[in-house]
């Protein structure tokens, strides 16, 4: 029987950096993956073939909307090839899977292929494709089995007609008639590509505002933009049903004066949240606890009830981010290496990758005012931008939070042309506890975007922003 340090079960962005990190700090190191390829959903479902697409897209977006004024003249029609796009989205997600297998050897971490089950605390049995079962032994082990698509109860998913991001993600066809349900994160960005393709997109939200979790402002500004750019918005409207009728997809949805709309579609993309991946786990014969929502208990060390257990990422409490998973990977393997690693959970960044990009960290501004914390605001829009003139990217704004008293920034949130880097300055200087007064008297190169996160600075600091 093989024996290890430390197994990890799951290969997504928390795994696969847990086991490389485990194996830098000495141990032996194994990771099961029970699909045949690395990376979890980020890399294969997730984050990664969805930006591939939303950069495809923009491109031709661009060409169709915005070269002719930049001087760029085309001649003849410019058509879409949707079969090629999704094949450079797949070669994108092939070579970052490869990446991932690179640097599994070259840490030298065993790669098991099946699905892991607990025997107990310290053996894990795993059932392979052919059929085959193999027990291994682990000192310590970390779960870091992911999340699924949610549901709701009387949808079915056919994952032709209705389908979730998966499927998504490989249309044969751009839809005439797109209806989303849920508007967050994962819905408006596939949204957003079938969009600039061509299809008419209807985004129907339980809430009243799309990306509920974000500052109000920036689900404000992000919700003009893309209507704008011809998506429809139903928020305030329950969904009562969805159902297929051949290539037809009907939607029926009622808002808070018990009104009903019909939307008819030939698609239809649930994507209200994703939940916790257990199944197959075993987890009760480890000793390890899993919460009513379905998240395994961990405490303050990401250790479950079992001690030699862990568990990060998605299966666990907080937001579902892969970065999040990083750093929690990262956490643990220090942590079993006998250090002190720290995480801020206030300052993991949220993104959205539409265009234009939205992102944010730390409190939104109705968490202050819940909280009673007396804050200042400094805002600056993009248009005042020469960078953002000079590009035709003049959506958006930045907007910075401060503690009226101390000064200290409580919250950074943006949304504009590359905002998903920009918000790494704004975690950096949270980092480092910075003021207002700090960022304000940086300096920033010119011309650039993130001349409006000094701008914002300005602003919150005496109301001194220069160029508005």
């Amino acid at each position: 029987m093989s024996s290890f340090d430390v197994v990890v079960i799951g290969s997504g962005p928390g795994g696969y950096v847990a086991a490389i990190r485990c194996a830098q700090l000495g141990f032996t190191t194994a990771i099961i993956e029970k699909y045949t390829a690395l990376g979890g959903t980020c890399l294969n479902v997730g984050c990664i073939p969805s930006k591939a697409l939303l950069d495809s897209s923009h491109h031709y977006y661009d060409a169709i909307k915005h070269f002719e004024e930049h001087g760029i003249e085309i001649s003849g029609e410019v058509k879409v090839n949707l079969e090629k796009m999704i094949a450079r989205k797949a070669a994108v997600v092939e070579q970052t899977v490869g990446g991932v297998n690179f640097l599994m050897n070259k840490n030298k971490i065993t790669v098991f292929e099946g699905m892991g089950a607990f025997e107990d605390a310290t053996h894990i049995t795993i059932t392979k494709n052919d059929g085959s079962t193999e027990t291994i032994e682990a000192k310590n082990t970390i779960i870091a089995t992911g999340s699924k698509p949610s549901n709701l109860p009387f949808i079915k998913i056919d994952k032709e007609r209705i389908i979730t991001s998966t499927e998504a993600l490989q249309l044969k066809e751009v839809p005439k008639h797109l209806i989303i349900i849920g508007g967050g994160v994962i819905g408006l960005e596939l949204g957003q590509v079938y969009l600039r393709l061509g299809a008419q997109v209807s985004v129907v939200e339980y809430l009243d505002r799309i990306i509920p979790g974000m500052d109000a402002a920036l689900s404000k500004e992000l919700t003009k933009v893309l209507k704008k750019q011809g998506m429809k918005f139903y928020t305030s409207h329950k969904v009562k049903s969805v159902q297929r009728n051949g290539d037809a997809v009907e939607v029926q949805a009622e808002n808070a004066k018990d009104e009903t709309i019909t939307l008819e579609g030939d698609y239809s993309l649930v994507a209200v949240g994703r939940r916790p991946y257990t199944e197959g786990l075993n987890a009760e014969k480890a000793g390890v606890t899993i919460t009513e929502r379905g998240q395994i208990e961990v405490n303050d060390h990401l250790q479950t009830t079992t001690a030699n257990i862990y568990a990060i990422g998605d299966v666990i409490k907080g937001a579902m981010l892969a970065h999040k998973a990083e750093e929690e990977g990262v956490f643990v393997a220090e942590t079993l290496a006998g250090q002190k690693p720290h995480i801020d959970y206030n300052l993991i960044p949220g993104v959205v990758y539409t265009w234009p990009e939205v992102a944010a960290v730390g409190k939104t501004e109705e968490q202050l005012k819940e909280a009673g914390v007396e804050y200042k605001v400094g805002s600056f829009p993009f248009k005042a931008l020469g960078r953002a003139r000079a590009s035709m990217d003049t959506d958006g704004f930045v907007k910075i939070l401060a503690d009226k008293k101390t000064d200290e920034v409580l919250g950074i949130h943006m949304i504009g042309a590359r905002t998903a880097d920009l918000i790494a300055e704004a975690v950096t200087a949270m980092e480092f506890k910075a003021s207002a007064e700090d960022i304000a008297r940086m300096s920033h190169a010119h011309p650039t975007y993130a001349e409006a996160v000094k701008e914002a600075a300005l602003a919150a600091t005496d109301n001194r922003a220069i160029h508005v």
